[in-house]
């Protein structure tokens, strides 16, 4: 009996330094939603919580609300500035007991280059895979729709964005107007953008930033091939227009971002970490069998 008195002794303090010691071994999940939803719609995060705890037993999933309850989330992802709800999501995840050895995340739509943002930003503790399904990380040029398409906020949004999404009122009050890139105005949106030309490191490399991207394992990109919503849709693989031009693509690897390697993606890439995943639907529309296929594995 002794002996196994010794072994339990040392499986609990164990236990208690590794994040291993969970049901299954199983790391800790983050997700954070897109525009128009919130951390508990039983529609939409709500379900996917629910599928992937069913597809990984034991899995702890920490949904982000950002603000003090769902109506307060779901506007926030409208009205709240980016880099605050950055701040909001760190403290978040750092006070989470259960995240602290380290976690997988997945974001939705905006909720992708917000976690993104995470990570270059908050490296403790650590983010191990992220999954950006449908992030616009080279921003839009466009807002065909959104979910909600005839809802007071959507309509809101629209009517500020054509005020000029580089008017100051405009960049400090709507958070989509913060990852609009004009590809017509390269110069203007390098210098106005107050979100998504500042973690892509346009004028200014933050090596700090860098470093703590390039840390994580995998860094997997979800495009939707029959995106309706995201224009273009090739900005959730880093791609986007070429400067002047509202047709010409270019890819992450032709992309200046790449060749100058302002965020490790470049180095990311020569060590395998990028995963670049088509969903052949339209904007954050997947069957379950392709989330349990092709995401799941990322979550474990």
């Amino acid at each position: 009996m002794e002996w196994k008195i010794i072994f339990l002794a040392a499986v609990s303090v164990f236990c208690t330094a590794s994040v291993s010691c969970q049901s299954n071994s199983s790391m800790p999940l983050v997700i954070w939603h897109g525009m128009g939803d919130s951390c508990c719609n039983p529609l939409s995060m709500g379900s996917i919580k629910n599928l992937v705890e069913k597809q990984v037993p034991g899995i702890y999933v920490n949904s982000l609300e950002i603000g003090s309850d769902i109506v307060a989330d779901m506007a926030n992802g409208f009205f709240m500035d980016g880099f605050a709800q950055i701040k909001m999501a760190c403290d978040i995840i750092a006070k989470d007991p259960k995240l602290k050895n380290g976690y997988n995340a997945i974001g939705f739509s905006q909720g992708g280059q917000f976690l993104r943002a995470v990570a270059q930003m908050c490296p403790n503790p650590p983010m191990h895979n992220l999954i950006s399904a449908g992030g616009q990380h080279q921003g839009v040029y466009g807002f065909p729709r959104c979910p909600g398409d005839n809802s007071t906020l959507c309509n809101l949004a629209r009517e500020m964005l054509n005020l000029g999404a580089y008017d100051s009122f405009v960049q400090d009050n709507l958070v989509q107007a913060q990852y609009w890139h004009d590809p017509i105005n390269e110069a203007e949106y390098k210098q106005y953008s107050k979100f998504i030309a500042i973690i892509n490191q346009e004028n200014y490399v933050n090596q700090t930033y860098k470093k703590n991207l390039v840390t994580l394992n995998k860094f997997v990109m979800v495009m939707f091939g029959e995106d309706t919503m995201v224009e273009p849709k090739e900005s959730e693989w880093f791609g986007f227009y070429v400067a002047g031009t509202t047709s010409k693509l270019y890819t992450l690897r032709e992309s200046q971002l790449y060749i100058q390697d302002k965020l490790g993606l470049k180095q990311m890439d020569a060590a395998n970490k990028l995963v670049f995943l088509t969903a052949p639907w339209d904007h954050l529309r997947f069957s379950d069998e392709w989330f349990i296929a092709n995401l799941i594995p990322y979550m474990k």
